[in-house]
């Protein structure tokens, strides 16, 4: 009933405005077109048979998916708090912009954090701060069979592949991290001009498609990828086990983002969707892993060499340490990437449940490292939903040497989390091929905002530090952090988990951890 009358109404109104428009004055074309228009979208709503809502509410029913398009924009300016925003809030978004612009992030009247609700967490100042040292410091990343070594930054840009982000947004963070002396991860996606045009220090990291370094077949070519590792600007090379966001399947590249020139880095074909195998070709057990890792630094000319992993299995990782002390080499650095870290595109029941957070995980490689002995020859890297000084802080309190950074960076060259970085359409020109989008991104600008927010984050975390009484990352531990499990309850990070000693694996492991160190196998990444 309702259809019919609605088109009734529409189609007599446009007839009457066609009459008008013929018989009095031709400004009556002007609504005669339109109400013509809506009649005969009517009509098509009324015969099509893919949606019900047109179908029962004809015109109308456009009103639901106009109003569904603009959801996450009405979600984000009019609806979220400072404090409530997913992925990142605004306060976290107003600190990186603020501090990517060069202005100061800070607020008046106290805090907007319910400081007493389960989960709240806080670090432990001291009554005696020290001074805020005047030069940042930096990691030495290089074990004893690194001939190398390469001084990291406490805070770099993680792993972002041209493709996923567009040629000037890769241009932008080189150039910042060229300038701020810190390091530009080339996430999988291969070896592009961009990468290397401004001179900033890169970590090469190479995932299960092998872009950039493969065979016609889709195997690792050992002899372009030591031409490309032998690269001056390349300082480190990682290899991807998994990813936070997505681990145990491979990388998405949407066709309609694969160009001539993306196809030509990647190696693939142009115009076809680009899914990364989920597994490696070149090993299978935690044997062959840690001897590949060791084939490649030899490959890059004793450059330090690691890899990157969401960590899921305690098991498959000590037994990845069993083999680095049987075959008595080690990688010189990982990565630990946490389940809440980004991505360009992934199934979102793997972004939403699969993986361990970046706290678990990171804790977890730590400990296992250092109850095996092998922790001093081998630096950690955090990477996931780190933006501030107090994440740098508590991950680094956590076990981590140094952080990564993805989506700050992204908010540096002006990401506003419109979370379309999977459509090609994103609105600022970060993560699109578009060219007509991607030039609205200024390199000589953003690369500045790049290099401003990560010295002020920097700088951010070393006062945080010096507050605490800290005047070496080194010196910082767990109990400097606490966690409220119930509005009575308290509890430090050095009780809420435990904490190996060196060696005690390989000496007495404790109860906890003794089923996953004997049923862990060098020979097969069991579960």
């Amino acid at each position: 009933m309702y259809r019919l009358a609605f088109l009734v109404i529409v189609m007599l109104a446009a007839v009457t405005s066609l009459i008008l428009a013929v018989a009095h004055s031709l400004w009556w074309w002007l609504p005669a077109g339109a109400l013509v228009s809506l009649a005969a979208i009517g009509v098509w709503d009324v015969l099509q048979r893919r949606h019900s809502v047109l179908r029962n509410y004809p015109v109308l029913g456009h009103l639901r998916y106009l109003l569904e398009s603009i959801r996450p924009e009405m979600q984000q300016y009019f609806v979220e708090r400072n404090t409530d925003g997913r992925p990142y809030d605004r306060d976290i978004r107003s600190i990186v912009y603020q501090r990517a612009k060069g202005t100061e992030a800070e607020e008046a009247f106290g805090t907007e954090q319910d400081v007493y609700q389960p989960g709240f967490e806080f670090l432990v100042p001291s009554m005696a701060p020290k001074p805020v040292p005047d030069r940042a410091p930096v990691v030495r990343i290089g074990g004893p069979d690194c001939t190398r070594p390469y001084d990291m930054a406490l805070l770099n840009v993680s792993a972002m592949s041209f493709g996923s982000l567009s040629s000037n947004a890769i241009l932008a963070l080189n150039r910042g991290a060229a300038e701020g002396g810190f390091a530009h991860d080339t996430g999988e996606g291969g070896l592009s001009e961009y990468h290397l045009r401004h001179g900033g220090d890169l970590i090469w990291e190479i995932g299960t498609g092998y872009f950039g370094c493969r065979t016609a077949d889709g195997a690792f070519d050992e002899r372009e990828f030591a031409a490309k590792a032998a690269h001056e600007h390349v300082k480190c090379v990682s290899l991807k086990l998994s990813q936070g966001a997505k681990p145990g399947i491979g990388g998405v590249l949407p066709g309609g983002k694969v160009n001539a020139e993306i196809a030509r880095v990647h190696e693939v074909p142009q115009g076809r969707t680009v899914i990364s195998p989920p597994y490696h070709r070149q090993f299978s057990t935690p044997r062959e892993l840690v001897r590949f890792i060791a084939r490649m630094r030899e490959l890059a000319g004793g450059k330090p060499t690691g890899f990157k992993l969401c960590v899921g299995s305690r098991q498959q990782f000590l037994a990845v340490c069993k083999a680095m002390l049987e075959e008595n080499t080690t990688p010189d650095f990982i990565v630990v990437d946490g389940a809440e870290g980004g991505t360009g595109a992934a199934p979102l029941e793997f972004a939403d449940n699969v993986g361990a957070p970046l706290t678990e995980g990171l804790i977890t490689v730590h400990n296992a490292l250092v109850g095996t002995g092998l922790r001093g020859r081998i630096k950690i890297g955090a990477s996931g939903k780190v933006a501030t000084g107090t994440d740098l802080v508590k991950r680094l309190l956590q076990g981590a040497d140094y952080t990564n950074a993805a989506r700050a960076m992204m908010f540096a060259v002006g990401c506003i989390q419109a979370q379309r970085c999977h459509t090609n359409t994103c609105p600022v020109g970060v993560t699109t091929q578009d060219p007509r989008r991607a030039r609205a991104l200024n390199v000589e600008d953003k690369s500045q905002r790049v290099r401003r927010y990560q010295e002020a984050t920097v700088r951010s975390a070393l006062h945080i530090m010096a507050s605490m009484g800290i005047h070496d990352a080194t010196e910082l531990a767990p109990h400097q952090l606490r966690r409220r499990l119930d509005p009575r309850t308290v509890c430090s990070y050095a009780d809420l988990y435990d904490w190996l000693t060196p060696g005690q694996l390989l000496a007495d492991p404790p109860q906890d951890w003794r089923q996953d160190w004997e049923a862990a196998d060098p020979d097969r990444f069991t579960t």
